[in-house]
């Protein structure tokens, strides 16, 4: 069992930035990978970034792509996400999440936090 706790969401002009940060703990010697995913109001949940644990690998949506890092601190057992150009259409609850190794799908998840981008 691993926990996420995410941390670092708050109100941001439009343009501006912001750094969300994820401690997980747990079985953590089994991590694949760690993600970020958000749902904004009347949404489902959409996929934001991920980073492979043992290669470093990332990939962003679209949508995020140039605007949004995704880093870590291993040794820390964090998952950071760098936000930056901010649009008011990023606001949402944004959620970290843990993927075990051999699982098909990311399956640990924080409660989130929320994201609101002012025009």
């Amino acid at each position: 069992q691993v926990q996420v706790v995410e941390s670092g969401g708050g109100l941001v002009q439009a343009g501006g930035s912001l750094r969300l940060s994820c401690t997980y703990s747990g079985r953590t010697f089994s991590t694949y990978a760690m993600g970020w995913f958000r749902q904004a109001p009347g949404k489902e949940r959409e996929f934001v970034a991920a980073l492979t644990w043992n290669s470093g690998n990332t990939e962003y949506a679209d949508s995020v792509k140039g605007r949004f890092t995704i880093s870590r601190d291993s040794a820390k057992n964090t998952v950071v996400l760098q936000m930056t150009s901010l649009k008011p259409e990023d606001t949402a609850v944004y959620y970290c999440a843990h993927r075990r190794l051999g699982a098909a799908d990311f399956n640990s998840w924080g409660q989130g936090t929320q994201v609101t981008v002012s025009s």
